[in-house]
């Protein structure tokens, strides 16, 4: 089996005008900020082409920095996701299957990776890997972070959110505004302690239900006219389901998505006013594909909680003035997973010491790569069986109640609690669920039930981007080879599932 983690550079000189150096360390390290999108697709950006929506910030970092053509989410959905973000690892190996599944408390971050490199370390916005209340072993301090303004999972106007994990308070404004504002709070104190800063800031947007200001309404009130279908989604007034024309919909989540960029905006022009920008590393991305309420299907097929591209294909995009000189864009597949890898290495830190799924990306910093020389899975986990063995918390429950409200009802709680259990005895079923690996140009997708039925399709995306011609007839090499892969990964992961990483 191919090696989880491939290097694809020595470690690389830092500019010597970055504003302070790691512990331990000569070299100057750069600040660091990791924002994301919730629920933000690929195709939602203006410089990816889409007919409406409006990000003038993002279309810049995406004209004068390292463009991602080819990035993707670990996983189709959120909690999964992020955990990826965070370790380096498939969340399948931490049993973080699903949205409102918790990481492990073991599990090592790159917040804990960067304290120990002498960074500040704050995490703002949503967390949704587990509460974020002050007793809960999973919250952003247990998992490395100094400081944190956090929610539960995702939230709207005027969210409530705990500062390092206290009761929640209301913080009037847009959210997207309020998070960032946060963060510049936290950089301001980072600095003026002489200490470089690592800041995660993970917006609630665009992510149902949906509100935003009349302003950024207004820049979509002709969508109403133009996609009629009905979609179901949360309602605001209620929050339970409703069904509302999709335009409506649409003019709602396209101004979330214009406020968020615009926050982005002030996050940048902070910086820069502060004499930051130039060594500070910034990154953008969303944490799975668009949803279906407001995918319009094009180009690629899919949705959000689907292996297909249309549910992992995100935005990607790297600003880094003293490194990233010149604008450049990559097709080098990438994903959420790389960015500890990475990390470590522009902060001279050792890997932690267990399987990675994540590859060091730093060489794309400098150099045109041609190609990811190790392939990328995907594989949302079958918990049925697991939920019907009635298995073994890893977590008290207690401690995985969560505490932020947020619109979205769970029945009739309007918080969020959480999941994490001890693997029983693994079996074939183990295996089961939709998944699928890249290798090169090529993409093997595999949907397989209890009962044994199985559908395999195999794609070229460097011809059929948006996966229509399945290929599993005239390559069945390929897609055996690819499948073999594959196999041979989820046993690796369905290791790591047991605890076994732990007991190193």
């Amino acid at each position: 089996m191919r090696r989880s983690v491939f290097v694809l550079a020595a470690l690389l000189l830092v500019s010597p005008a970055a504003p302070s150096s790691v512990a331990g360390d000569t070299k100057p390290a750069p600040n660091i900020i990791l924002l994301m999108g919730d629920d933000h697709g690929w195709e939602e950006t203006g410089y990816n082409g889409h007919p409406h929506v409006q990000t003038p910030v993002l279309d810049e970092i995406a004209a004068t920095g390292l463009r991602f053509d080819r990035f993707y989410a670990a996983h189709p959905s959120c909690s999964p996701t992020r955990a990826s973000f965070l370790t380096g690892r498939h969340p399948n190996r931490m049993g973080t299957f699903a949205p409102g599944w918790s990481l492990r408390p073991e599990e090592i971050t790159i917040a804990h990776v960067l304290g120990k490199a002498g960074y500040r370390c704050g995490h703002f916005g949503k967390w949704h890997v587990g509460p974020v209340k002050a007793a809960s072993p999973t919250n952003p301090g247990a998992m490395g972070f100094h400081q944190w303004v956090s929610h539960d999972n995702f939230f709207e106007l005027n969210p409530p959110l705990s500062r390092d994990g206290g009761p929640p308070e209301v913080f009037p404004g847009e959210s997207s505004e309020v998070v960032v504002n946060e963060a510049l709070r936290f950089i301001d104190t980072a600095r003026q302690a002489g200490k470089p800063f690592f800041a995660v800031v993970w917006f609630g947007s665009p992510h149902e239900p949906y509100s935003g200001l009349p302003a950024d309404l207004a820049l979509y009130d002709d969508l109403p006219a133009k996609y009629t279908k009905p979609v179901r989604l949360t309602s605001n007034e209620t929050g339970g389901q409703v069904t509302r024309p999709q335009g409506e919909v649409l003019r709602e989540r396209y101004a979330e998505i214009t406020a968020m960029d615009r926050a982005i905006g002030t996050l940048r022009k902070h910086l820069a006013a502060q004499g930051l920008r130039r060594d500070t590393l910034l990154f953008y991305c969303g944490d799975n594909g668009t949803s279906g309420d407001a995918a319009l299907g094009v180009p690629h097929r899919g949705a959000k909680g689907q292996v297909y591209e249309g549910g992992t294909l995100v935005p990607g995009l790297v600003e880094w003035p003293a490194r990233i000189s010149q604008p450049r864009t990559t097709g080098v597949r990438a994903s959420t997973s790389d960015l500890l890898p990475t990390l470590c290495v522009l902060a001279g830190e050792p890997l932690p010491n267990r399987p990675m799924d994540g590859s060091d990306l730093t060489a794309l910093l400098d150099t045109d790569v041609a190609e990811r020389p190790t392939p990328l899975y995907f594989w949302s986990y079958n918990t049925v069986r697991l939920a019907r063995s009635k298995p073994e918390p890893w977590i008290d429950p207690e401690l995985q109640k969560g505490t932020t409200p947020l619109v979205k009802l769970m029945g009739s709680k309007a918080t969020r609690d959480f999941v994490n259990y001890r693997q029983p005895v693994l079996t074939e079923d183990d295996y089961l669920g939709p998944r699928a690996i890249i290798d090169g140009h090529f993409k093997l997708v595999i949907h397989e039930q209890q009962s044994g039925n199985v559908r395999r399709e195999l794609f070229n995306l460097q011809t059929d981007p948006a996966e229509k011609d399945n290929l599993i007839g005239q390559q069945p090499a390929i897609a055996e080879n690819l499948q073999s892969l594959l196999r041979d990964w989820q046993q690796s992961v369905l290791h790591s599932l047991t605890g076994a990483d732990y007991q190193k």
